[in-house]
């Protein structure tokens, strides 16, 4: 039997690609990485894989902002492929620029008529923050935050302050249980880097099976990636992020 599949979507300035690609080998996964512009040439090809991630970096220089074009793209040239894969019971997972084109594409935190209610603005501090965050996993529905309560992890963004467009909508989302994952300013005050709206650091669809997230999992798989790893951690043991890759394997398994 075949391991589960996970395509690695890149793009020109995509740069967590190799990463994320090595994280789903870890968890037990085959991993690809394609070009959108091969993924375009032959859509098909989402019908060999069971899970899509749209990894980290700078997709197109995000000259007109984070994500702007590589968004751009999916909706023009993808949409109805990704629908259909999405609805056929396949996993879609963002990653900080990922999770910027997600929302973008309206395969997050969309409304009845597939407007965005969300997305991501400048930074409250409007520098560039790299990290290390503590968060905490919300209930709810999301397949890839299964049995994940309290963990650790780093974030590299200049656009990551998550904002809705009226309060309603930011109660509408978490009435919805799908606002994640949350930088846990309970054990930190300075927890949130970016200034998002309820602390919210990922989102997921009602399915669950569509996940964004600011915070960067693929960085985290093993123990010594940790900066304070040494006395600390057991370099034996799996980083907190590999448990998001594992469950997105176990899921379609």
């Amino acid at each position: 039997m075949l391991a589960p599949r996970a395509l690695v979507l890149r793009a020109p300035g995509t740069n967590c690609d190799h990463e994320t690609a090595r994280a789903f080998e870890l968890a037990g996964g085959l991993a690809r990485r394609v070009h959108i512009r091969a993924l375009v040439a032959r859509p098909a090809a989402l019908d060999d894989v069971q899970i899509v991630c749209i990894p980290g970096g700078f997709s197109y220089g995000d000259d007109i902002a984070s994500g702007r074009i590589f968004a751009l793209e999916l909706r023009v040239r993808l949409a109805d492929a990704l629908h259909r894969f999405r609805d056929r019971g396949g996993l879609i997972l963002g990653i900080c620029n990922g999770f910027q084109v997600l929302l973008q594409t309206g395969l997050l935190a969309a409304g009845a008529g597939g407007e965005p209610l969300a997305s991501l603005a400048h930074n409250d501090s409007g520098r560039f923050v790299d990290r290390w965050v503590p968060l905490m996993a919300q209930p709810g529905p999301c397949v890839f935050l299964r049995g994940i309560g309290q963990l650790e992890l780093p974030v590299a963004h200049g656009e990551g302050r998550f904002v809705t467009g009226s309060g309603a909508a930011l109660a509408s989302l978490d009435a919805a249980g799908v606002l994640a994952l949350r930088y846990d300013t309970d054990r930190d005050a300075t927890a949130n880097p970016n200034g998002s709206q309820a602390d919210v650091a990922g989102a997921c669809d009602d399915s669950g099976r569509v996940f964004g997230l600011m915070p960067h999992p693929e960085r985290f798989v093993d123990a010594t990636q940790h900066p304070a790893w040494h006395g600390r951690l057991d370099p034996s043991v799996a980083g907190a992020g590999l448990t998001i890759f594992r469950n997105a394997v176990a899921h379609v398994a």
